[in-house]
């Protein structure tokens, strides 16, 4: 996976990449500083303004609740695919948790997240690794549902209005069923 920055402040290659079986990483780099993108990660109501509202204990062991509206994230949503409902709510528990520098949970079908931040200057760098996703189909939809939902949260923390999630959502999906391998 290339980090070289482009001057837009996103890797060269904003695609994830399988890192072991069934293990997807992607990064981002973001304006800083840390604790502000950290805040975007752990704060419901600014997680909520580019992945999933709810709340979170601040604590290894907590309990977590995603909140997924994505119509709500940008403005056009753009065309929704079938089979998607208005909301989707998963509960999570708190693997790891050190303010601002990582973040860590488990879904109970979805695998394990974690969510590194690293100073780079005046820059932040994600590097987000969700594991043991337990199908391909899933893998695609996943790997499209975190680059769609970063873009929004580089969005976000640039002050810019993101591009209709929806949309991108649908394209980076068949973009990854044709990078991943089958």
């Amino acid at each position: 996976m290339t980090t070289d920055m482009a001057p837009d402040m996103v890797p060269v290659d904003a695609y994830g990449a399988l890192t072991g079986p069934m293990t997807l990483t992607i990064q981002r780099i973001l304006p800083g500083p840390v604790e502000r993108i950290w805040d975007y990660l752990t704060d419901g109501a600014l997680r909520a303004r580019w992945l999933a509202a709810g709340e979170m204990e601040p604590r290894v062991g907590g309990a977590a609740e995603f909140i997924w509206r994505n119509d709500e994230l940008t403005d056009p949503p753009g065309a929704k695919p079938q089979g998607f409902g208005a909301e989707h709510r998963m509960k999570a528990t708190v693997t790891e948790y050190d303010p601002p520098r990582r973040l860590a949970f488990t879904w109970e079908e979805t695998g394990g997240v974690a969510i590194t931040l690293e100073p780079k200057g005046t820059r932040v760098l994600l590097t987000l690794t969700h594991r043991d996703l337990p199908r391909r189909s899933m893998l695609l939809g996943v790997s499209a549902g975190w680059h769609a939902h970063l873009d929004v949260l580089v969005a976000r923390a640039r002050s810019v209005e993101p591009a209709p999630f929806w949309d991108a959502w649908a394209r980076l999906r068949a973009e990854y069923d044709a990078r991943l391998p089958a």
